[in-house]
């Protein structure tokens, strides 16, 4: 089965990817190992930066009618009783001031539905076992989890989208790293019955660790957060019920504003966990191969840009092969190699700041003596919060081609 691209992996990322391409009437293919729909740990926050994207794609009134209300406000969430709350830089150059939140298992699921409603091959669940490229061109094993069927399928362009922490065989293997102390670990549940402002977004800052909660669709909360290996496995010790209530337990005990918030609410589902979680600057593009999402780069959850950053890159990495060749898909390794290069100069103008950002914010919010040290500044100028969020990309428009 030949196709014009191939996308591994069908979450925000590599569906805004297919999507485009399928929109422009290339033949992709989409392999995705788990059904949908699904939860995941991830912040679930959608700045306003990507209504522009919505409307392009053609699908922000359905993004629109199933997200939760707009936020509009940030808060810092600490050891101190009384919160510092600024208000979220408003995004003046579309009809959407404000981002909103969706949870995973709503978005992926209208995404990726899109993507095959506009045409592209949707391959799910089933596994990519194995990537060879030869003389310009990918040759893609893949399979059903339990084996019983098997294809291969043929491009001349890959985009990987298999997130970070996804144990995947092909195109970019997970390698094994040492385990280190200073590893983040991610965890979130829903609740229902929060004590939660609707337009409101707090960022908590414990030692070791930060977290957010936000509201998506139906009253929803979702809060998530993350925590470093040495201070989870010092929670480990007090042996709960699970290690999402040892670290929720932990959070009460260093920021009261959340266990005011939870006092009445009720966890909806399990826990989740993910990890380790490690931020930074990765490979947009090598050799034919195009990185997206967290594939490419992660920031620190802490600036909760982790969707915007997943389908921007999507996007980005689609307008850069079609800007290479407008008339048809692409025919040649030099058009692929020039498609990738713009593409990778893209990507590094569009988040490297954003990524960076996220590092010091998320270096502040660990350590207790930073915030000691910053909280009279915050209690007297709020909008230092307004400023962060700024810097952390709530109001930075990626630009896209106008490629047809």
């Amino acid at each position: 089965m030949t196709f014009d691209a191939l996308v591994i992996g069908g979450g925000p990322a590599g569906a805004a990817a297919s999507l485009r391409l399928a929109k422009a009437g290339w033949q992709v293919g989409v392999i995705e190992r788990e059904e949908f729909p699904r939860r995941k740990v991830c912040g679930e926050f959608l700045s306003a930066t990507n209504w522009g994207l919505f409307g392009k794609l053609e699908i922000s009134e359905a993004v629109t009618a199933f997200a939760g209300p707009e936020i509009s406000r940030v808060a810092l969430y600490g050891r101190e009783a009384s919160p510092v709350t600024a208000p979220l830089p408003a995004l003046r150059e579309t009809h959407v001031g404000y981002g909103r939140a969706l949870t995973r298992d709503v978005l992926d699921t209208l995404l990726l539905e899109a993507a095959a409603g506009c045409g592209a091959s949707i391959f799910q669940p089933m596994l990519c076992t194995d990537v060879q490229r030869r003389n310009g061109l990918w040759t893609c094993s893949v399979a059903e989890p339990n084996e019983q069927r098997e294809l291969t399928l043929e491009s001349r362009v890959v985009i990987a989208a298999n997130g970070s922490w996804t144990p995947a065989k092909a195109p970019i293997p997970q390698k094994a790293a040492a385990a280190r102390p200073s590893d983040l670990f991610g965890f979130k549940a829903h609740f229902t019955g929060a004590d939660l402002p609707a337009d409101l977004m707090p960022l908590l800052a414990f030692p070791g660790g930060y977290g957010g909660m936000v509201t998506c669709q139906d009253g929803l909360v979702s809060l998530s957060c993350c925590i470093r290996r040495d201070t989870l496995g010092s929670l480990r010790e007090r042996k709960l019920t699970s290690a999402g209530e040892e670290v929720l337990d932990y959070i009460f005990r260093h920021v009261p504003m959340v266990r005011k918030v939870l006092s009445g609410a009720d966890r909806q589902g399990k826990w989740l966990s993910a990890g380790p979680i490690r931020p930074g600057i990765r490979q947009p593009y090598s050799e034919g191969l195009f990185s997206v999402g967290n594939a490419a780069g992660e920031a620190h959850p802490v600036v909760a840009e982790g969707i915007s950053m997943a389908l921007q890159s999507g996007w980005l990495a689609a307008e850069s092969l079609l800007a290479a060749r407008q008339e048809s898909p692409l025919r040649s390794t030099a058009e692929v190699e020039s498609a990738g290069r713009q593409y990778a100069r893209l990507w590094r103008r569009s988040f490297a700041t954003r990524i960076r950002a996220s590092t010091a914010i998320a270096a502040w919010a660990m350590r207790p003596r930073f915030l000691q040290l910053s909280q009279p500044l915050i209690h007297r100028w709020p909008r230092l919060l307004t400023t962060g969020a700024r810097w952390a990309g709530k109001s930075q428009v990626v630009t896209f081609g106008e490629h047809a």
